[in-house]
């Protein structure tokens, strides 16, 4: 009888260091990558949450006193979500400024890919390449306040004035809008009237959606906030059997 309760006992502890650890383990996640597991709630259903913040960090790391997310950290993580069973769907987080597009729309297309349930919320903004990781989720939301620039392809630094140059930020500024018009209601020939749209940026040409305006344009599915978004994507993996 002793000895029953010493193996209760045992892995009763057993049972808290794993807690202690797994808290531990998710602390360390939020704090270096932006993302967490939520566990704790009546449907039982495992969500990972991911954010997407600051600037899109590609090739070229970022000084240390810019917020960004760093394409390196978050594929493989999409890449475990979609390989374990313990991970039921996917809520994305964004307030981002855009950043490098090739970092960007790599993992828009990661999203796209997954066979699990993913919902996305747009809070601050998700500006530039921001946009299209927004409408790679099965379903979108932004907040009433929350804010979408679209606008042309844009280099930094030296570019070369030549005809090649002009058709490869051709080429670029296509593969965006075509992913935008084909994971959203929105036509890929209005995105572009979109970008190019003059008198509505101070500073550049391109178009500023706030709230209900990205959805009247059929860029984000809903106008709504943390609460829509998980009721959601509970909805969407209950559906999904």
């Amino acid at each position: 009888m002793g000895k029953a309760k010493q193996n209760k006992a045992e892995e009763k502890k057993a049972e808290e260091k794993e807690i202690i650890e797994k808290e531990k383990w998710n602390r360390e996640q939020m704090i270096e990558e932006g993302k967490i597991s939520l566990t704790e709630n009546k449907e039982n259903h495992h969500i990972q949450l991911i954010t997407i913040i600051g600037e899109i960090e590609g090739h070229d790391v970022l000084g240390s006193n810019v917020k960004s997310t760093k394409y390196e950290h978050i594929l493989p993580t999409l890449a475990a979500i979609e390989d374990t069973k313990e991970i039921d769907g996917v809520l994305i987080l964004l307030n981002t400024m855009g950043g490098d597009v090739e970092a960007g729309l790599a993992i828009a297309e990661m999203i796209a890919s997954l066979s699990k349930p993913t919902v996305s919320l747009v809070l601050g903004g998700s500006h530039s390449i921001g946009v299209p990781i927004a409408v790679s989720s099965d379903y979108s939301f932004i907040v009433p306040t929350g804010t979408m620039v679209i606008h042309p392809v844009r280099l930094s630094g030296l570019v070369i004035g030549a005809q090649p140059t002009y058709d490869y930020f051709k080429q670029m500024q296509n593969r965006i809008t075509h992913f935008i018009s084909k994971h959203s209601k929105i036509s890929k020939d209005h995105v572009e009237d979109l970008m190019m749209k003059t008198g509505v940026l101070t500073k550049d040409v391109g178009t500023i959606l706030v709230g209900k305006e990205a959805v009247k344009e059929g860029i984000i599915d809903s106008v709504g906030g943390i609460s829509q978004a998980i009721a959601k994507l509970h909805e969407m993996i209950g559906n999904r059997g």
